[in-house]
């Protein structure tokens, strides 16, 4: 059989080998089939920028390579803000009750690192300014005068495969999608299982809104809203998952 030499990245990303199931390519990176486990592509924007690591979800930078420069370590534990003069963040307005008067919630929320980064994932090796704030402990933001560092851009994909300085051993999944527990109702990335209303049916005549369960099989406004007792809750799972829905690792059940 000839080998496989496509001469695209496009035809690479595409290509899955002989045994692999579909859900081994990026493409299919939010399509797995449910219950299934798949790495957290935010872990691949960690090290977007040479010599330091950011946090998957948030714009905090946890650590700095080994042999930077005095300038660079002083970034750790800063809040990285705008990058090539683009914000990253942006404030959050809304009720906090339904009905209620609009708002700031939030003075600067993240914006996910897909989006916040889409301008500059396009060109590693050039050399971008980013802006860079203390982190305000008493409200997980950006506080204080601003430092602007220069960074390098890392390439995360190479040849058709994660770039292998992108990522170190075990980060891929560090964090693991598992629609069975957070993702299903809290997820932020769009995910299959969050696509979905929470109620249905909503009233809003009372201080609080109320409405029938979506999965509920008779949704008449006549029948009340019921919720099943015998099964595990949203804030139990969060609690405690391991130990309810019982993983068998390495022939023995989890405790």
């Amino acid at each position: 059989m000839p080998s496989l030499d496509p001469k695209n990245l496009s035809a690479r990303l595409r290509y899955r080998a002989a045994g692999n199931p579909p859900t081994t390519t990026p493409v299919s990176a939010i399509a797995n089939c449910f219950p299934g486990l798949e790495f957290d592509f935010r872990n691949l924007w960690r090290r977007i920028f040479v010599g330091i690591i950011l946090h998957e979800a948030d714009n905090l930078v946890v650590g700095v390579e080994p042999g930077v420069s005095p300038t660079i370590a002083a970034l750790a534990g800063k809040r990285l803000v705008a990058v090539n003069g683009v914000a990253i963040t942006a404030a959050v307005t809304g009720p906090q009750v339904v009905g209620g008067p609009v708002t700031q919630l939030v003075p600067a929320a993240f914006l996910e690192w897909t989006n916040a980064l889409a301008d500059i994932v396009t060109r590693p090796g050039a050399t971008v300014p980013c802006t860079f704030q203390d982190d305000d402990p008493a409200t997980g933001g950006p506080v204080g005068p601003a430092t602007v560092v220069d960074l390098t851009v890392r390439a995360i994909l190479t040849e058709g495969a994660i770039a292998r300085d992108a990522v170190q051993p075990g980060e891929l999944t560090q964090s693991l999608c598992s629609p069975w527990q957070n993702d299903y109702r809290e997820c932020g990335c769009y995910y299959w299982a969050a696509s979905r209303p929470d109620y249905v049916n909503v009233d809003t005549t009372g201080v609080a809104s109320t409405g029938h369960n979506w999965l509920q099989k008779d949704r008449d406004p006549a029948v009340k809203d019921y919720f099943a007792s015998n099964l595990i809750t949203y804030e139990e799972l969060f609690r405690n998952w391991p130990g309810l829905l019982r993983f068998v690792v390495q022939g023995n059940d989890s405790e």
